[in-house]
């Protein structure tokens, strides 16, 4: 990283001196992975009362995480790993070295491509083609901004979105048939409304598609404000058709949506809040509501993604600073979030959370401590810890397939 960038809220690297909270300190990767508890054996009476069950057969599943090639302590590349899909343990498998600085990642709708951000000051995406043989780097494109932080890929599969923390934009990439990239085809800079209370301009944090396909969501840190584009699908150009804006200085970080597809829940990293948003399929128009609690008490704990379940019951959010995840009962078709407890992540600073494709796993990438916990998801939504954190260095992304 250039000598000029500084650390901001994640030890994402700031333009122009420090970050609004200052540099984190990234904390150097210990050995493999831990060991993973084994729960204590029925009792034979127990075990004669209950009728015979079959046992789902295990799976093994693949994990990639993504984290800072550039600071101390940091990854070399790509990080790889396996897990069970029943017990939570990960394996370690190595890296894939020439992706540097991955802090987020996600896969092509195919399965057969993952993309990664590199998060520098020429910001820039990766195409990694996953194959029997292993994962193989495509290539990578410019995204035209500085330290791109977030991307998804339009459901057609045909397009890659990426947003520029830095510059306060977002871009457009073409997917090839292959699931390499071509050149940048749209870029759109936010310049209105003007930036928040302590920010020094924009901040793109993430853009993201609605679930029927019509409309794209771009969230703005910086400017307090969530964009909705429409995307031409032939051209790969962006029309912004509507904004919304919460209240100044919230500092929104990361949407996510209700499977019905007429709400979202936004988190607030700077205010420490989170907020149910009414969203028209129509229009593309998201309709804030009002602040609530995150259940970390006082002060912001800089909560930073929110996932929901597959049926659209259960919310969850990660708490950076209060080392937590908050869980939700969701209500009235998803128009109600109603706050049910937080639970510790056994790390420190989860920056990143997500399902396993069963949804049985909760997986909760831990910057600062360079770990990886897992949490079995039960009854209720529940969340259990499988047993001690993986260890990974600077662990910022974990995206389990």
């Amino acid at each position: 990283m250039a000598a000029a960038m500084n650390g901001g809220s994640d030890g994402r690297p700031q333009a122009n001196g420090w970050g609004r909270r200052g540099f984190i300190g990234a904390v150097a990767a210990t050995a493999a992975a831990a060991a993973i508890s084994t729960p204590a054996p029925a009792s034979a009476a127990a075990l004669s009362s209950q009728p015979s069950r079959p046992r789902p057969p295990r799976r093994t599943g693949q994990l990639f995480l993504g984290t800072y090639t550039t600071q101390d302590g940091g990854g070399t590349g790509l990080g790889l790993a396996t897990y069970d899909d029943t017990t939570g343990h990960i394996t370690g498998t190595g890296t894939l070295t020439g992706v540097p600085d991955p802090s987020y990642l996600c896969l092509h709708p195919s399965g057969k491509t993952l993309y990664a951000v590199n998060e520098r000051e020429q910001g820039a995406v990766t195409a990694v083609a996953l194959s029997a043989g292993g994962p193989e780097v495509l290539g990578a494109r410019g995204t035209g901004g500085a330290g791109p932080c977030h991307l998804s890929v339009h459901p057609s599969g045909n397009w890659l979105l990426s947003a520029n923390y830095l510059s306060g934009s977002v871009a457009v990439h073409p997917v090839q048939s292959s699931g390499a990239l071509g050149e940048l085809s749209d870029l759109v800079t936010h310049s209105s409304p003007p930036p928040g209370p302590g920010q020094d301009g924009p901040h793109a944090h993430q853009i993201v598609t609605s679930p029927d396909g019509g409309h794209l969501l771009a969230v703005d840190l910086g400017n307090d404000t969530v964009y909705s584009y429409r995307l031409d699908t032939k051209k790969g150009k962006l029309t912004q058709v509507s904004y919304a804006t919460v209240r100044p200085g919230a500092g929104p970080r990361h949407l996510t949506f209700h499977p019905s597809g007429r709400f979202a829940y936004l988190a607030n990293e700077v205010d420490n809040t989170v907020v149910v948003c009414a969203y028209d399929p129509a229009s593309g128009r998201l309709t804030p509501g009002a602040p609530q609690p995150t259940g970390t008490g006082e002060g912001t704990s800089y909560p930073a993604q929110f996932v929901v379940t597959r049926e659209g019951t259960f919310a969850y959010l990660a708490n950076r600073g209060h080392n937590s995840i908050t869980r939700y009962a969701v209500e009235a078709g998803g128009a109600r979030l109603r706050l049910l407890d937080t639970v510790p992540v056994g790390g420190d600073f989860p920056r990143h959370i997500a399902f396993s494709p069963s949804q049985r796993l909760l997986f909760a990438a831990n910057q600062k401590s360079s770990s990886v916990s897992v949490f079995q998801v039960g009854k209720g939504g529940r969340l259990s810890l499988t047993g001690k954190p993986f260890a990974a260095p600077i662990a910022v992304c974990a995206l389990p397939l």
